[in-house]
């Protein structure tokens, strides 16, 4: 049986750093980090969904939608509701390389 490092693993099953299958996946699972984070917060303040639903003026299940699947939001949408939360949010911009093309 041989064996593969999690790197191998991820590029066999996920597809290869940079490919569009692989950013596609990292950009979902970083979105579903997100939604993660919004229901660590909101169980930390003790809220349920409709509270934290009724402190932004949106239903408790746009709040559900957002903890399940945070694919179809604003970032907008994602700051109201830390600030909601009272908490602090940091988004890093990295540029990949120094070279931008203009068709």
């Amino acid at each position: 049986m041989k064996t593969y490092s999690l790197e191998e693993a991820q590029d066999l099953l996920i597809g290869k750093i940079g490919t569009p299958r692989r950013d596609q996946f990292e950009f979902e699972l970083k979105l579903e980090l997100i939604g993660a984070m919004i229901k660590t917060a909101r169980k930390e303040r003790h809220l349920t969904q409709e509270q934290l639903g009724e402190l932004i003026g949106v239903r408790k299940s746009q709040i559900s939608k957002l903890e399940n699947n945070a694919k179809n939001v604003t970032i907008e949408t994602i700051m109201k509701v830390f600030e909601a939360l009272k908490a602090k949010v940091n988004f890093k911009v990295e540029l990949l390389n120094n070279e931008v093309n203009i068709a």
